[in-house]
């Protein structure tokens, strides 16, 4: 079978390989996925450049969300052979090749009516932004959600996600086009934060309240101004630092104006609560199939495109998901 392989640590478009592999067997408690859809994400870049906090051993397979079809099963397993999943392979087996072997506990059923590119899309964006809102953050109908990064993989599914649980979604995005997509997620108000400080237009919309909850997976700068439009007992959600700078949280601030800053770690609370995340898988797919939510693709690439795709998404000229097909 073919399969990009990692050797040697660096810029994607140098280190990684097309390769043929034997095909791999599921062992006990394993699941063997013809693969159809890979998702990327950012991290499968910092992965090749041994930047990113997980550190498999070389020669490595990257790519963490994958959807497919189980094509046989070991022992102990009781999914069935021919049931459409989504999975995320653990490394140093990742999901960029045409099969890979995945442990039960990491592989999901999905429905007919879900597409590939779909599913594939469908996991970590969706389950992170699930977890902020409604666990870490416990949001309310009628509360104002702000969501930074709003045309992103996790921004897009935490604008969606905020409408149906009935909040006012405010997303920022950088340029006209990324706004758009904003609203027509569904955002009420869309701000590109090149042209305007959407500080000021939070407070201005919401009549000097601010916003109730505020998904931040970029930091820095972007944190900074964030405390300057939170509400009264708001929760300030800390996904991650896509602007780079790692942001201060001064203690003080938070105290004079009654917020919390909650940090969201979606993949520490799946090894301490996978049940929890089978139950919301359960209930995005729900929402999916009542129209809800709708994974936001920009676009599908040949396998053999990897490494283009990877540079697009460093560059961040790409919104959604971007979807490698084997």
């Amino acid at each position: 079978m073919r399969a990009w392989v990692v050797k040697e640590l660096g810029d994607p478009g140098e280190v990684l390989h097309l390769e043929e592999l034997p095909k791999p067997q599921p062992g006990s408690g394993e699941v063997l996925i013809k693969v159809e859809a890979v998702a990327l994400n950012f991290f499968d870049i910092l992965l090749c450049q041994g930047k990113y906090q997980e550190k498999p051993s070389l020669p490595f397979t990257p790519g963490a969300e994958i959807s497919g079809t189980i094509t046989s099963v070991g022992e102990g397993v009781s999914l069935k052979v021919g049931q459409r999943v989504l999975a995320t392979p653990r490394l140093p087996s990742g999901g960029l090749a045409e099969w890979v072997s995945v442990p039960e506990d990491y592989v999901y059923p999905i429905p007919d009516s879900l597409s590939w590119n779909e599913a594939a899309s469908m996991f970590i964006t969706y389950q992170t932004a699930y977890y902020a809102l409604h666990r870490c953050a416990r949001i309310q109908p009628g509360e104002v959600l702000l969501v930074h990064a709003g045309s992103g993989g996790v921004g897009s599914a935490a604008i969606q996600l905020g409408c149906a649980a009935g909040a006012r979604v405010i997303a920022t995005a950088g340029g006209a086009e990324k706004v758009q997509i904003c609203k027509d997620l569904g955002a009420e108000v869309a701000i590109d934060y090149l042209a305007e400080d959407f500080a000021d237009i939070v407070k201005k919309v919401t009549k000097g309240r601010g916003a109730n909850v505020i998904f931040d997976p970029v930091g820095g700068d972007t944190f900074d101004r964030s405390r300057k439009c939170i509400a009264f007992e708001g929760r300030l959600l800390v996904i991650g630092f896509a602007g780079g700078r790692i942001a201060n949280a001064p203690t003080n601030h938070a105290l004079v104006k009654n917020y919390s800053v909650v940090g969201v770690h979606w993949g520490l609370f799946r090894r301490l609560m996978p049940e929890r995340v089978v139950e919301a898988h359960n209930h995005l797919m729900t929402l999916y199939e009542q129209g809800a939510i709708r994974p936001l693709l920009y676009r599908e690439f040949p396998f053999e495109e990897l490494p283009k795709a990877l540079n697009l998404l460093a560059n961040r000229k790409t919104w959604g998901k971007l979807i490698v097909k084997p």
